[in-house]
């Protein structure tokens, strides 16, 4: 790991086609080491939970309809999506000098799923506070984050609800950031795990909310 942040420091400072081409053979070399402890995170959640698959993100951006034009990312990044129908969310690691951190939740829902989701919120938000204040979920990722959807209520929503602050969001997630010095140290794929772990109670009410109705009946 340690290579590989010094790569990314260098890439940051050198965002560009020429130095990278120059550069191409130590990227290829950091690549197979970090495929293989991404493997190696996928192979071990495995055994805790039932996964659809590993993505590992490429290193090129698509500066298409971006303002920054840099042509390459300074992180490395996987996602873990989870068995569906029946299981929801997706876990996700980024290892970036000064910025690494390990996350899991619903980034982009489907119309349906964020309806879906606010629907139970209105109705009851015991289960999710009950989770969300559990000392373990507070320890690993302080509290529920996600961007906000609308400033004050999506429509059909009371503004006024007790619960506005969850209804409103279009984003569920949960993060844990790691120092630099946490990334490098002989623990830190023992963390990477103990954190996807905590995330469990949250995913597993979440996939009951998705494959139920509001009266609690099966979808699938």
């Amino acid at each position: 790991m340690k290579e590989a942040f010094k790569f990314l420091k260098h890439l940051k400072e050198n965002n560009n086609r020429e130095w990278f081409a120059s550069h191409k053979l130590e990227y290829d070399l950091i690549m197979k080491e970090n495929k293989t402890f991404f493997d190696q995170i996928y192979s071990e959640l495995q055994k805790h939970d039932s996964l659809q698959g590993i993505h590992i993100f490429r290193i090129y951006r698509d500066v298409r309809f971006s303002k920054d034009k840099s042509p390459y990312k300074s992180y490395l990044g996987a996602g873990y999506s989870r068995a569906k129908p029946m299981l929801r969310g997706g876990y996700y690691i980024q290892l970036e000098p000064n910025n690494s951190f390990v996350g899991g939740g619903f980034w982009g829902p489907s119309t349906a799923d964020l309806l879906r989701i606010r629907k139970e919120f209105e109705i009851d938000t015991t289960a999710i506070k009950k989770i969300t204040s559990n000392p373990t979920f507070v320890k690993y990722f302080g509290e529920l984050k996600g961007e906000d959807g609308v400033k004050t209520a999506p429509k059909g929503f009371d503004k006024n609800h007790p619960a506005i602050n969850l209804i409103k969001k279009k984003q569920f997630v949960l993060m844990r950031k790691f120092t630099d010095s946490e990334v490098l140290s002989d623990d830190f794929q023992k963390e990477v795990m103990a954190t996807f772990l905590a995330m469990r109670p949250f995913f597993d009410y979440m996939s009951e909310v998705l494959t139920t109705d509001l009266n609690g009946e099966p979808l699938f």
